[in-house]
């Protein structure tokens, strides 16, 4: 089978903006004197904290923990002293419990975080309860506890694990750096995660704009026969899991379905890289790397920051800002969150810190749909974002329902490509959350 040049059918060629960090090494933020760390970290139930205020703390201590199975644990990133215990909004829009350190600089580390033995003598049950303890999520985004992703049920045969090198973010260069810079810890996770699920094939799918990531990995495996490296087109929204699948595999993951649907894991490189480190070093996940990026930001840099440091320390850190910024952004310009402040932590699914400029910032103006049908083109749902965008826009959310509007992956290809710029995805975003809050009612 040829693994190279893959893709799926639709999506935009957007503008890389990728020069502004793609060749600088990644470097150790500056330690954080006090650290915000939220309670709520991932898809699924919030922690309850572990901890109280007057504690000491030591960098990995556990402070958060949930008995929901859908939950992460969270960790602390500094030893010091737990300063608060208050409520917060987090970078994706959630008010949580957030647990205040200041940090007595020693950085001394908890005495749990220890290798955890040989992964050739580890089991599945004990490498998915390492990864469970260590609190790692889903780092390109979506912040999905790992250790339930490779839990599926009995009933779902999984037969392959791919890894996600996609990175199609405009902007962002977090895993391109971690895939240069570690690529043997990506491998070893990715070996752990076969062994976790019971699978003998694994791929990790690369973007053909990234050919010395695709060179780095490849002289890793050279001795693997179970590994395959896929060089995919460069298009949004490549990193996607499901178009990820079908690129990689020609499986088609159904409507409301999901990968373990046809058989497939699916986990970012990064994560790959935090499993490596919960098995080798013991450490749970309490740091990450962040490309902080833009023109809105002096320097721009790829940085290994703790979770819990605030974005504005972060910024600093590069400079600080290039002017006024007009939008900042969590994440990348396509699927990223914007920002009303930049007092917010770093959590386990900031990949991206990105600063626009008011220039680039400034809305356009919207005009009347000319029904040129671009936004069916390039949907990689193959959706018809106009009808389900103007039913929302009118609030029809049955008829919005009828055309299929939970099935967007919210990728922003149609308002990208829309030559009258009306706003496709924000209104498609609000007709799904009206239609899942009215089936909650029901």
């Amino acid at each position: 089978m040829k693994l190279d040049n893959l893709t799926f059918k639709g999506g935009v060629h957007v503008p890389h903006y990728k020069e502004l960090t793609e060749n600088l090494s990644l470097e150790y933020a500056k330690e954080p004197e006090t650290v915000y760390i939220p309670l709520h970290q991932h898809t699924g139930a919030p922690c309850e904290a572990l901890v109280k205020v007057g504690d000491k703390v030591k960098v990995g201590q556990k402070i958060g923990q949930s008995q929901a199975f859908v939950s992460a644990p969270i960790h602390s990133s500094v030893a010091g002293t737990v300063k608060n215990i208050t409520t917060i909004t987090t970078p994706t829009g959630i008010r949580t419990n957030c647990v205040v350190i200041e940090s007595d600089g020693t950085n001394e580390m908890d005495e749990s975080v220890k290798p955890k033995g040989d992964l050739d003598k580890l089991s599945s049950k004990e490498i998915i309860e390492i990864i469970k303890e260590a609190g790692i999520t889903g780092m390109g985004g979506a912040g999905f506890p790992t250790h339930v992703k490779l839990s599926p049920p009995s009933d779902k045969k999984i037969d392959t694990i791919i890894l996600n090198g996609a990175e199609c973010e405009p902007y962002l260069t977090a895993d391109h750096r971690l895939m240069l810079e570690m690529p043997e810890k990506i491998i070893f996770g990715l070996k752990a995660i076969m062994k976790a699920v019971g699978v003998e094939k694994g791929f990790i799918g690369i973007e053909n704009n990234k050919l010395n990531a695709v060179k780095a990995l490849k002289e890793v495996i050279k001795d693997e026969d179970n590994i395959q490296i896929v060089t995919l087109k460069a298009k949004y929204p490549q990193g996607d899991e499901k178009r990820l699948i079908n690129a990689t595999t020609g499986r088609i993951v159904p409507s409301g379905g999901l990968p373990m649907d046809v058989g497939c894991v699916v986990n970012n490189v990064s994560t790959a890289k935090a499993i490596a480190e919960a098995i080798l070093e013991g450490e749970p996940l309490y740091e990450r790397i962040v490309t902080i990026t833009g023109n809105g930001v002096k320097e721009p840099k790829n940085l290994i920051v703790k979770i819990g440091t605030l974005f504005e320390e972060v910024i600093e850190q590069c400079g600080g800002f290039n002017g006024v910024p007009g939008k900042i952004i969590m994440g990348g310009p396509m699927m990223g969150l914007s920002q009303f402040t930049a007092d917010v932590p770093v959590i386990k699914g900031s990949g991206g810190i990105l600063i626009l400029t008011e220039k680039e910032a400034a809305p356009q103006p919207i005009s009347p749909c000319i029904k040129c049908g671009k936004c069916l083109e390039v949907c990689p749902v193959k959706l018809q974002p106009l009808y389900i965008s103007g039913y929302a826009l009118k609030g029809q959310f049955e008829r919005a329902e009828k055309y299929h509007a939970l099935d967007c992956i919210e990728c922003g290809g149609c308002s990208f490509i829309c030559p009258a710029k009306r706003p496709l995805v924000e209104s498609i975003r609000f007709a799904k959350r009206e239609i899942i809050a009215k089936r909650k009612k029901s």
